[in-house]
């Protein structure tokens, strides 16, 4: 086991093989992420620091905190804890950013070279069927990639863990005789996530690692719609005095891409997939339509796109 979360590491951290460079670990005390921290240390002895987030958001969050520093302490592997506050909104949203925000700014004040955290197989095949059930495409389809940047910065993210199964990890932890911390949200029935772990632990004909490889395989496509919706945007969007305007060239799915960039850039805001839809559907219908503060028209010079003229009081 050792030899290949080593392996794995040392493919994704080729760019790191300063033996001074250190990695930092996302441990929030569950098995997933206590199999990274014992796996890590087994792998990069004296060369790892831990770090757990605390939202605040359970109570039980500051004694698991409590309770990986403690391991760690046993392992010689510096920890921190990071508080974190959560602004209104979408809770979910807004922890992923502010933690991700929390570790890049530990990581800057220990000079830690790059972010390890334990997605793993199972986590790949849960979302993609979680988001084949609300008729994603393929952005939401693809999964995470083993190697990426730290939201919002340049930092390199790796998942080593990819290729490991749940199961593989939680005996990680039983071997080394810890108790890891559970979530009750991972076992209550009003989350679509923990229904569907229900079913796919029923489910022995369901081939996991197919899933999660169908999702990194996603994952490339959504990259190369990307690509082309870059050259889309180069070769057919044009700038004007009162906005942009958008000569179409591309397939639905490239086309719709521009799109959404053309509303972020004019609006800030990111829109929805399906108001996105709505817009190409009613564009190609010549019909105009209003999405965020703008309003598009298809003119004989393309898709024009323009703020709405301001309301009066």
């Amino acid at each position: 086991m050792i030899e290949s979360f080593a392996a794995a590491l040392a493919r994704l951290w080729s760019a790191h093989a300063d033996p001074a460079a250190r990695l930092a670990l996302a441990v929030s005390g569950g098995p997933d992420s206590l199999a990274l921290l014992l796996l890590a240390q087994a792998a990069l002895p004296g060369r790892i620091a831990a770090a757990t987030v605390d939202h605040g958001l359970r109570a039980e969050s500051a004694a698991e905190a409590e309770m990986v520093a403690a391991i760690c302490a046993a392992l010689g592997v510096p920890h921190r804890t990071l508080k974190v506050q959560l602004d209104p909104g979408n809770v979910q949203a807004e922890a992923r950013a502010a933690r991700y925000a929390a570790l890049a700014g530990w990581m800057a004040e220990e000079d830690l070279a790059a972010l390890a955290t334990a997605h793993h197989a199972d986590d790949q095949a849960e979302t993609l069927l979680l988001r084949l059930n609300r008729a994603s495409g393929v952005a939401g389809l693809a999964g995470v990639r083993a190697l990426g940047p730290v939201p919002g910065t340049r930092l390199p993210l790796l998942r080593p863990l990819l290729d490991w199964r749940r199961a593989e990890l939680a005996e990680v932890v039983r071997a080394a005789g810890l108790t890891a911390a559970e979530d009750p949200s991972n076992t209550d029935d009003r989350f679509d996530r923990a229904r569907l772990r229900k079913a796919l632990a029923q489910a022995d004909w369901i081939d996991v690692p197919a899933l999660a490889a169908s999702a990194a395989h996603l994952a490339d496509a959504d990259t190369a719609l990307d690509w082309a919706a870059r050259r889309e945007w180069d070769e057919a969007v044009t700038r004007g005095p009162m906005g942009l305007t958008y000569r179409p060239q591309a397939p639905r799915a490239i086309a719709m891409r521009v799109l959404a960039r053309i509303v972020q850039e004019l609006d800030g805001a990111e829109p929805r997939g399906s108001a996105v839809a709505r817009l190409f559907d009613s564009l190609v219908a010549r019909q105009p339509m209003s999405v965020g503060n703008l309003v598009a028209r298809a003119m004989p010079e393309g898709w024009t796109f323009t703020k709405a003229p301001a309301r009066k009081a």
